[in-house]
């Protein structure tokens, strides 16, 4: 493998990791002191919208954050990531079985994301919170294949393609533009450019090699 292959192997695994964690839980102590120490690689030239909007408004958030007390940091991070995902009455439910019109929220459309999982041979963590549709399990569907990719499973980005066609990319965009309409929050609207602009990427990479 290249140099250059290896780089974006990195990157793209960073990328992602970055995500699950955002959307997982509420941020953690040490989520956020790595976003505040600046530890998050930011590309060096333009890859494309709305990428680059997302490490933009993610630069200008650490900027802005960077002297402030962690635990503060955290507590706003909580309060919003909590109003949005959690509850009580979230305006937004990251789950693929929601934002489907051809499936009940949880019903029949969960199996089937469960079968591609079983299809490409990986089953879920069993300590992620939510249900197999949630957008942190499928990123973490998404992670499991790259590195399986980086280890030369070519055929991986054939069920990473199927995934993008039949699943992930067919409800993150509405995903993404609903976090941006319902927050004022930077960090998440930064989250929101990353994930729109992570998918279609990834989409792109599994189309050109499968």
């Amino acid at each position: 493998m290249s140099v250059d292959q290896e780089a974006l192997y990195e990157a793209r695994l960073e990328l992602v990791n970055f995500l699950i964690d955002a959307f997982a839980d509420v941020p953690s102590r040490e989520f956020v002191e790595t976003l505040l120490d600046d530890e998050i690689t930011v590309p060096d030239g333009s890859v494309g919208e709305p990428l680059d909007r997302g490490f933009e408004r993610l630069e200008a958030f650490v900027e802005n954050n960077e002297d402030r007390d962690v635990e503060a940091v955290r507590d706003d991070l909580e309060r919003e990531f909590t109003r949005l995902f959690v509850g009580p009455r979230p305006p937004i439910l990251p789950h693929e079985t929601y934002y489907r019109e051809d499936t009940d929220f949880r019903g029949a459309g969960l199996a089937e994301v469960e079968a591609s999982y079983g299809a490409a041979g990986w089953s879920p963590p069993e300590d992620y919170p939510e249900e197999n549709d949630y957008v942190a399990v499928e990123l973490a569907f998404l992670r499991n294949l790259v590195r399986r990719q980086r280890e030369g499973y070519e055929e991986t980005f054939g069920y990473q393609r199927v995934f993008h066609e039949e699943h992930l990319s067919e409800w993150i965009d509405d995903l993404a533009d609903d976090v941006r309409e319902r927050t004022e929050e930077p960090f998440y609207e930064a989250v929101a450019d990353l994930l729109e602009g992570y998918v279609a990427f990834e989409e792109e990479i599994a189309i050109g090699m499968a």
